[in-house]
């Protein structure tokens, strides 16, 4: 009997430690996991791929700023087109354009006007000059009408109408101071020029 009582007790001890031993394994499997702690680290680089995404977009460049007027290079050239367009003539008390005034006119004016399409604010003016016959009003108003008469004709050519300005100076500033019809007839003209502020 003393052998079956041993046994008895070990085999309670057996079953006791079976039974403590499953009892921890389940009191470990009912325990969840702990939570991931959060990583900073990703984050950072999270927002640095978003930086890399929306980059600040660069300054945009300065506007190149297109000059409206001539350089000196092109201003002496159209000052030897000047120079070279004769003055037109014009008869006694007229301002019609005679053949002779529209051929000086056309002489360079083509190329005059593809130099001046480029430069919009580059202006000229178109002068209207009298002999000293008349009164100082009439020969005003006659040297207008002349200097429009060649504008319109430089019009026609294409120089545009916004860069030509006409002036008349009647009487007041001959190119000749003689007395006779040669002399009358250098007077009665117009001239272009580049405008005074250029």
């Amino acid at each position: 009997m003393k052998y079956s009582s041993r046994l008895i007790v070990l085999a309670v001890a057996v079953a006791a430690m079976i039974g403590a031993g499953c009892a921890k394994k389940k009191v470990a499997a009912q325990v969840p996991p702990p939570p991931a702690a959060p990583v900073a680290a990703p984050q950072q680089s999270t927002t640095q791929t978003a930086r890399t995404e929306t980059p600040t977009p660069a300054p945009a460049p300065a506007p190149q700023q297109t000059t409206r007027m001539p350089n000196a290079q092109t201003r002496a050239r159209i000052d030897t087109l000047l120079a070279r367009i004769e003055d037109a003539y014009f008869d006694y008390d007229k301002h019609t354009l005679r053949p002779d005034a529209i051929k000086a006119l056309e002489a360079d004016s083509t190329e005059l006007r593809d130099i001046l399409k480029d430069y919009p604010d580059y202006k000229l003016t178109v002068e209207g000059h009298c002999d000293e016959r008349g009164s100082a009003e009439y020969n005003m108003a006659l040297g207008q009408e002349r200097a429009d008469a060649a504008k319109s004709y430089l019009v026609q050519v294409g120089i545009p109408s916004a860069q030509l300005g006409t002036v008349s100076y009647g009487k007041e500033k001959p190119a000749c101071d003689e007395h006779d019809e040669a002399c009358w007839q250098k007077n009665r003209r117009i001239h272009i020029v580049a405008d005074a502020q250029h």
